[in-house]
């Protein structure tokens, strides 16, 4: 009788701790799909990129896809090396040894369109 009314203990204890955490993992799904969601697909002309080629107006194209990084150029570790290709094609340096992969899923938070083919 002791051992089933520990578990029925346990079991209410479990499930009252269970339940908060998968609430707050939805509620943290839903807020990142509706910021995904927000994010709409803007189409650039190569020209266009071109004219964001500056320190603190910075625009990059990785596989033809647009990233503004002005935001990133002072912490880029790096250094000026990623001025280089500013308002251009900057996939070959990108995919290039010295980036960890870690970059790959950095570089989403810069996205903001597509290139105009």
């Amino acid at each position: 009788m002791l051992l089933v009314g520990v578990a029925v203990v346990l079991g209410i204890l479990c499930a009252f701790l269970l339940l908060p955490r998968s609430q707050k993992s939805s509620k943290s799904k839903e807020i990142r799909s509706s910021a995904d969601s927000k994010k709409e697909s803007k189409v650039y002309s190569k020209a266009e990129v071109s004219f964001h080629n500056k320190r603190d107006d910075c625009w990059i194209i990785i596989k033809n896809r647009v990233y503004d990084v002005t935001s990133y150029v002072e912490e880029h570790p790096g250094g000026d090396a990623i001025l280089a290709h500013a308002g251009d094609d900057s996939t070959e340096g990108f995919f290039g040894p010295q980036h960890a992969t870690r970059v790959f899923d950095m570089i989403e938070d810069f996205y903001i369109g597509d290139l105009k083919l």
